[in-house]
C-alpha cells in the first residue's frame, strides 16, 4: 500500500512528533506502482531509486537477513563466523550480485560503421555470473555473441559487450529470460542485420540441492535476423563457437 501522506507541519499540534519516514523499499515500490512499472526480480529499477537510497536498502536487507539467521537458530552474537554475516550479505546483494537491478546501464560509446563492415563478428566466451530467482542459487556460465553488422549499425567496443552482459546477468532470473534480455539490449544498440547469442551455464540449484547433479549444464540460444533465416550463417557461427570451446 502507498505510504500515508505526512500532515503539513502547520497542521501538527505543538510537540507532536513528525511521522516516521517510510523505509526506502516502500518509497521505491510506491514510485514503481504509481508509474505502473513492473518490478520483477530481473527488472532494472534504477530510474526509481533516489540518491542515498541504496545505502538505506542495504540497512533494510541487513536487518531482515539478521532475522533470517535468528530464524535458523544461529547465535550470531557468540559465533564469530556469523557476527557480521547479515551486513556482508546485504552489501553483496545490493553492490554486487544483484547490482544490475539498482544501477543504470554502464556508459557505452557507439561508433558509426564508417567502413561499412558486414562480416560476421563473434565475441566470447564472456564469463557471466547470475542467480536463479527460484532459489537464489548461483549461476556461472559463458556467453558467445555473434553480430552481422550493416552500414547503418552502431559499433561498440569489445569490452562493452562484457559490461552489458554483466549488467543484465547481475540480477535474480532464469537463464532463458536473461539471454532474451541481452539480445534485446544489443539489438537496440547495434541494430545489426543478424544477432546470435549462445549461453552455457552451471546452475547451483541443481548442483547444490534437489537432484544434486554436478555434471549437467544448460545451453540455450537466441537467433535473430540473418542468423534465423540463413542456415549457412548459423552453421558458421556455431562451428566457430565450437572451435572456441575446444
Amino acid at each position: 500500500m502507498p505510504p500515508a501522506a505526512r500532515p503539513p507541519a502547520e497542521d501538527r499540534t505543538p510537540g507532536e512528533a513528525e511521522p516516521a519516514r517510510p523505509p526506502a523499499s516502500e518509497r521505491i515500490r510506491h514510485r514503481l506502482v504509481a508509474a505502473e512499472r513492473r518490478y520483477h526480480a530481473n527488472d532494472n529499477i534504477s530510474a526509481y531509486v533516489q540518491p542515498g537510497e541504496l545505502e538505506e536498502l542495504k540497512a533494510e536487507v541487513e536487518a531482515r537477513m539478521q532475522a533470517v539467521l535468528q530464524a535458523l537458530v544461529i547465535d550470531t552474537e557468540s559465533d564469530h563466523n556469523t557476527h557480521e554475516t547479515a551486513r556482508r550479505v546485504a552489501k553483496m546483494y545490493i553492490d554486487e550480485v544483484f547490482r544490475g537491478r539498482f544501477v543504470p546501464m554502464p556508459a557505452v560509446t557507439e561508433f558509426p560503421n564508417v567502413e561499412r563492415l558486414n562480416e560476421l563478428m563473434i565475441v566470447g566466451p564472456v564469463t557471466v555470473r547470475s542467480a536463479c530467482s527460484h532459489h537464489m542459487c548461483p549461476i556461472f556460465g559463458k556467453v558467445w555473441i555473434g553480430i552481422l553488422p550493416n552500414e547503418h549499425s552502431n559499433l561498440i567496443g569489445l569490452s562493452k559487450y562484457a559490461r552489458i552482459a554483466d549488467w543484465i546477468m547481475s540480477r535474480p532470473q532464469i537463464q532463458e529470460e536473461a539471454v532474451t534480455m541481452l539480445a534485446n539490449e544489443l539489438q537496440e544498440r547495434v541494430r545489426p542485420d543478424g544477432l546470435a547469442i549462445v549461453m552455457e551455464a552451471d546452475h547451483f540449484c541443481m548442483h547444490w540441492r534437489g537432484v544434486k547433479d554436478t555434471d549437467s549444464a544448460m545451453t540455450n540460444s537466441v537467433m535473430r535476423g540473418a542468423f534465423l533465416k540463413d542456415a549457412n550463417l548459423r552453421r558458421e557461427f556455431l562451428s566457430l563457437l565450437s572451435r572456441k570451446q575446444g
